[in-house]
């Protein structure tokens, strides 16, 4: 053609070149790369290409062409996704750490208040032969039981119960309650003057709160009648069959365990059930079981048993007493000797009244008795961090394993600080939040390999959702195992024994000081050693001054300590050409080792449309398990605290998703029927916030205008 303006230096294209620059990743050079990615500039309009790139001209009106255009500037990059590696400046692989480490609110300092904490001493000088009980009970508990000495709480019990006498028992959780009530009951039993036939039915109750205590209680009653074979044990509880349940009522139990809604349905439809010959009536756990909402349930069973039997011996134990134990043990028991703890004394037996519902309650917001050997720990941690923070305590509390490409288990080491297993129990508020991390966790942090069922971490589940020989079997496996680690509810926070528990962690707060107490109390049982972490959030922390209230004393522990566990995991180390390992101290690169772990919660959750939709159901449990928090607790834990895009972090969610009850709503008429609800809960609220507006970006830095939170502090006195 005869205009030369249109033929162009090809070498000086600018779309080229951006094409050439931004495909490099995919084609890199030999030798000093990372050099040659620093010193790379564009050419200048005077300077002469490489020879490579030199346009050679094929005709005069090509070389009579117009001078080399200057270049235009390359558009500016696209930032990287979150979690993911890119080339940084010096050319070395990198993880993207801000979205994790950023826009995070200031962790406060803990104000920690000196606690003066009672601790009840569990095993005394005495043994069970000074009792004066049957020498083969002795024999059994010392030889299959392994006890030689009686507990603090036993010393106490067992003789006023021999005597005849109602007692209310009060003692920490891990103190041998069981065998307070059931020595002095097997040595009743087996010397009354007729003996006991199994057709006679049952001379006790004993009423416990959940399946796993009920199951517990049966074995260790079983142990003790091991030299009294004629004394037949039986267990009721839900999940199992009626039929077989009432066969075994027709041949008789002796001593009946049960859960209070399966023997009070029994009640009304099992004839053979009698109470005629009941004796000793059991309540275990008695505040757990009002708790719970059973109180209705075990009025009608003490009104069926009054009915036929009036006059027996009866007994309530509990690590805590509230005001409904009070007014349970007002109404069952007569005459009755209170045990208790006493740190300024030896506390001993004495036949007074129970006290007052008001003075107990009193003494109830006052002060806890804990095990001597269980140290208790804190850490507060940003809402984006809960999740890996978790997992890196799980890693540098369990075993270090090697992975090769295909994330197969191929050895494991253990952790250098560490000379044991460790048997870990994770409390968790709501059944789905037990189903959604062990999940996670059992697929991120366990090897998927051929041979990882065999050698590798073990991650077990146990919630009241579950099917009841499911829930038997995990409770066995547990508390057999010598190591693994259970996620649970508060199914398992009450009477449990389980053997060798080294640590206890509470992903959320409990909903009061009670609670805490019978969750670490399935460590450090009968003088053994034992620890505990509560997990905070920063709008969290001041939970500790309501622990400190009821002199609970825990020390703090810092975030940065349990995230350094992850410089010991190999999984996720970041390739790089001549690295050293990183120092233990090195702030960076446990920052980048957190990214790493968390970009891969993040990609099992958005692997597919199923796992994203149950990360969201997981996340609106929590929301509304957040929401059941008490009155007085409400100043503390509060839904307008919650950041929930950070929230939705910890749930591998990579933005918090909008319009949530709406996603999650199956039925078209419910979600009307829903929706029409809110918009009438809203004109009533009035100036309060919408779900949807605190539904942030976890990229915003989460603090509302003043404004807002005036409005919000108002609504709030509102609601409450």
């Amino acid at each position: 053609m005869a205009d030369g303006g249109l033929i162009l230096n090809i070498s000086d294209t600018p779309t080229l070149h951006s094409f050439q620059k931004s495909h490099s990743k995919f084609h890199k050079p030999k030798g000093n790369w990372r050099s040659n990615a620093v010193k790379r500039q564009f050419q200048g309009a005077n300077e002469e290409p490489p020879a490579k790139r030199q346009h050679t001209p094929t005709s005069p009106k090509d070389a009579s062409g117009p001078p080399n255009r200057k270049p235009a500037a390359d558009p500016k990059p696209k930032k990287p996704s979150a979690g993911k590696r890119e080339e940084n400046q010096k050319g070395r692989s990198s993880v993207k750490t801000s979205s994790l480490f950023k826009n995070n609110p200031a962790v406060p300092e803990i104000e920690r208040p000196k606690v003066k904490q009672l601790q009840e001493e569990v095993f005394t000088s005495d043994s069970f032969s000074e009792l004066g009980l049957h020498p083969h009970l002795v024999s059994t508990i010392t030889t299959v039981l392994n006890m030689t000495r009686m507990t603090s709480v036993q010393k106490l019990t067992i003789p006023a119960l021999l005597l005849g006498k109602d007692a209310m028992v009060q003692s920490q959780t891990g103190s041998g309650k069981t065998l307070a009530y059931g020595v002095p009951l097997v040595q009743a039993l087996q010397g009354m003057a007729t003996k006991i036939q199994r057709s006679d039915g049952p001379y006790a109750l004993i009423l416990v709160p959940t399946r796993e205590l009920a199951l517990q209680s049966f074995t260790t009653i079983q142990k003790l009648l091991k030299p009294f074979t004629w004394i037949v044990p039986g267990v009721l509880m839900g999940g199992e069959k009626r039929k077989s349940e009432k066969a075994r009522l027709r041949k008789g139990i002796n001593i009946l365990i049960s859960t209070p809604g399966r023997l009070l349905d029994h009640i009304k439809s099992t004839k053979s059930i009698h109470f005629t010959r009941v004796c000793w009536l059991i309540v275990d756990e008695a505040d757990r079981i009002l708790d719970l909402g059973f109180e209705k349930d075990v009025t009608a069973i003490l009104n069926a048993v009054n009915a036929q039997c009036p006059e027996r011996q009866n007994v309530l134990l509990s690590a805590t007493l509230s005001e409904g134990v009070t007014r349970l043990a007002g109404i069952s028991l007569h005459k009755a000797v209170t045990v208790t703890e006493d740190s300024s004394s030896d506390a001993k037996p004495s036949v007074k009244p129970v006290a007052e519902p008001s003075e107990q309650s009193d003494k109830d917001a006052s002060s806890f008795a804990m095990p001597e050997k269980l140290h208790q720990y804190a850490v507060v941690v940003p809402s984006k961090l809960k999740l890996v923070t978790l997992a890196a305590f799980i890693l540098g509390k369990w075993k270090v394993g090697l992975y090769n490409d295909d994330d197969a288990c191929i050895s494991y080491s253990p952790h250098p600080q560490f000379d044991k297993n460790q048997k870990i129990i994770v409390f968790f508020p709501s059944c789905e939040l037990v189903e959604f991390h062990h999940t996670l966790l059992s697929s991120v942090l366990a090897p998927r390999g051929p041979d990882s069922q065999k050698d590798c971490m073990a991650f077990l589940r146990l919630h009241g959702s579950m099917e009841q020989e499911e829930r038997t079997d995990v409770f066995q496996r547990f508390a057999a195992a010598s190591a693994g680690i259970l996620l649970c509810t508060d199914v398992a926070a009450r009477g449990l024994d389980l053997p060798q528990v080294t640590w206890i962690v509470q992903y959320n707060a409990p909903s009061s000081a009670a609670e805490y107490i019978h969750r670490v109390g399935r460590t450090a049982r009968l003088g053994a050693h034992g620890s505990s972490l509560l997990i905070l959030i920063p709008s969290e922390s001041d939970y500790m001054r309501t622990l400190a209230a009821h002199k609970i004393g825990v020390s703090e522990m810092k975030m940065e300590e349990i995230l350094a566990n992850l410089l010991t995991v190999d999984f996720l180390k970041i390739a790089r050409p001549g690295s050293k390992k990183p120092k233990a101290t090195d702030p960076q690169a446990v920052r980048e080792r957190a990214t790493v772990l968390q970009t891969k919660f993040e990609d099992y959750v958005h692997a597919s449309a199923d796992t994203s939709l149950w990360a969201k159901k997981a996340l609106q449990s929590y929301i509304r398990s957040y929401a059941t928090y008490p009155k007085s607790l409400k100043h503390i834990f509060h839904i307008r605290s919650l950041h929930l895009g950070h929230v939705a972090k910890s749930f591998g969610l990579r933005d918090a998703p909008h319009n949530l009850s709406q996603q999650l709503a199956g039925n078209p008429k419910k979600q009307s029927k829903a929706k029409q609800s809110r918009t009438d809960g809203r004109k009533k609220m009035g100036g309060k916030q919408r779900l949807s507006d605190l539904l942030r970006s976890e990229y915003s830095s989460g603090f509302a205008p003043k404004a807002k939170r005036a409005r919000a502090a108002g609504s709030e006195e509102e609601q409450t």
